[in-house]
């Protein structure tokens, strides 16, 4: 692991040298949790006045790449509101557990709290007809799963892939609690559901390893049976007009 001080120092020269009129600067990521790489980029949430304007960056800085979450205060609370609705809290849980950089004028204080307030509130609940797409999608990701040889690694690895996000994402709503992707599916899925999670992550694991797909399947399937059991036939979707 590398030290927490010394990359909280080069992200305060980040930002200092490439955003001088920042009113508030927060480093979140592995770097807030102790749990950084030689590898690991700087994810630092960054507040500008509002003659700026709100977008994503990525850069280089001292050798390091940085993923820059830049927002005016104006378009904060907005912003918030759209990282809840995808039920992922990128951002907003930057501002919940990272390490403070910079705040002189208490503005990132106050986006803290906001930040807080809305991940209290959890994320939105799925809709009837989400659920129901969740779970025909899952139940079809977990047949094909079985009905794969595995001679076809191709196909049962991908097939492993879907059904572990799916399921993932089907649990995680289940309980009310915010999912992830990349290296935080895992995270997020195991702080929703300890038994049912790591169920699913060793039958992951389990196929990925020895190309088994019965414990990832029954792990699904224990998912599926919290929610009413898998859905074949029956499944009807109206699409948009």
């Amino acid at each position: 692991m590398h030290d927490q001080e010394t990359l909280a120092a080069q992200a305060l020269r980040l930002v200092t040298t490439r955003f001088p009129d920042a009113l508030g600067a927060m480093l979140g990521g592995s770097v807030a949790q102790g749990r950084a790489t030689a590898a690991s980029d700087l994810d630092v949430a960054i507040l500008l006045p509002d003659t700026d304007v709100s977008r994503r960056e990525v850069v280089r800085h001292e050798g390091r790449l940085a993923e820059l979450f830049l927002n005016t205060l104006a378009d904060i609370p907005e912003f918030f509101e759209w990282d809840r609705a995808r039920r992922r809290g990128t951002v907003l849980f930057i501002y919940d557990q990272g390490l403070p950089l910079m705040d002189p004028h208490g503005d990132l204080s106050r986006a803290r709290n906001q930040a807080r307030a809305v991940l209290a509130a959890g994320p939105p609940p799925l809709t009837s007809a989400e659920w129901e797409r969740g779970r025909y999608g899952l139940t079809c990701y977990m047949d094909d799963l079985v009905d794969t040889p595995s001679a076809n690694r191709y196909e049962q690895l991908a097939l492993a892939d879907f059904t572990l996000r799916e399921a993932a994402h089907l649990l995680t709503a289940y309980h009310g609690a915010w999912t992830g992707i990349g290296k935080w599916l895992p995270r997020r899925l195991l702080s929703a559901d300890p038994v049912r999670g790591k169920a699913l992550l060793d039958g992951h694991q389990a196929l990925a390893e020895h190309a088994d797909p019965t414990p990832l399947a029954s792990a699904a399937e224990g998912v599926l049976d919290l929610l009413g059991g898998p859905l074949r036939e029956g499944y009807a979707h109206r699409w948009r007009t």
